[in-house]
């Protein structure tokens, strides 16, 4: 291919899938990947892995969905990703809860949701428990308490992370969103507050990146060799 070299050995050498960034890439050049890696996984005699295909328009989804056939393909408009083949391996290790604060931050919550899943994890959801209403997620305590990492989601002032940080003792994976207004210049006020944040044992990702939180999660929650 003379647009891009896919990582096919990437599942043998790691454990982790390629995955593919659909965000800058033409329709075109989609179609092309997803072609080389249907080709490359029905030749090869050993498993690639689940290819992920993220951050993708609708025209990319659908081109992704024409190349694969629509059989044993997962789409997620929400998340604007898809998974070939669909069915996720099964969960081992630790337990990854992803936490967003409001329905806007959703889509990077669900792109970290599925990362972190199709990487091999038992993910646990929960959505728009923003410090507006700290009723919401004090409800949702016992099952934050459960998790062996937490993947918090949040734009604005970020105030929910120092907020779960403070009543768990798991790691936790901070994701600031470029949702809000004006003043929270497109995430950068999240991203300053997560960084400055005085809660212990938080680490933080880049803005919207959804993706390295749920893969960064799935490597903290993994298995231990002698587990295994």
């Amino acid at each position: 291919m003379d647009i891009a070299t896919l990582d096919f050995d990437r599942y043998k050498r790691r454990g982790y899938p390629e995955a593919v960034l659909c965000q800058g890439k033409s329709v075109e050049q989609v179609r092309e990947i997803a072609e080389a890696w249907r080709e490359r996984a029905e030749a090869s005699d050993e498993p690639l892995g689940t290819v992920l295909f993220t951050r993708a328009s609708a025209e990319q989804l659908a081109v992704v969905e024409e190349v694969f056939g629509g059989s044993n393909l997962f789409i997620d408009p929400t998340a604007r990703l898809a998974a070939w083949p669909a069915d996720p391996p099964p969960p081992s290790g630790g337990r990854v809860t992803v936490v967003c604060a409001g329905t806007s931050d959703l889509p990077v919550a669900r792109e970290a949701a599925l990362t972190a899943k199709y990487l091999g994890r038992d993910v646990t959801e929960i959505v728009d428990v923003g410090v507006a209403g700290l009723t919401r997620i004090m409800a949702r305590l016992d099952d934050l308490q459960q998790a062996d990492v937490i993947v918090v989601v949040a734009g604005m002032d970020a105030a929910l992370v120092p907020v779960i940080a403070g009543l768990v003792s798991c790691p936790m994976v901070a994701v600031p969103t470029s949702t809000g207004y004006g003043a929270s210049f497109d995430g950068v006020a999240a991203l300053l507050s997560m960084l400055n944040s005085c809660s212990p044992g938080v680490g933080v990702v880049n803005i919207d990146n959804g993706y390295g939180a749920g893969h960064l999660a799935a490597q903290i929650a993994a298995p231990r060799r002698h587990d295994a």
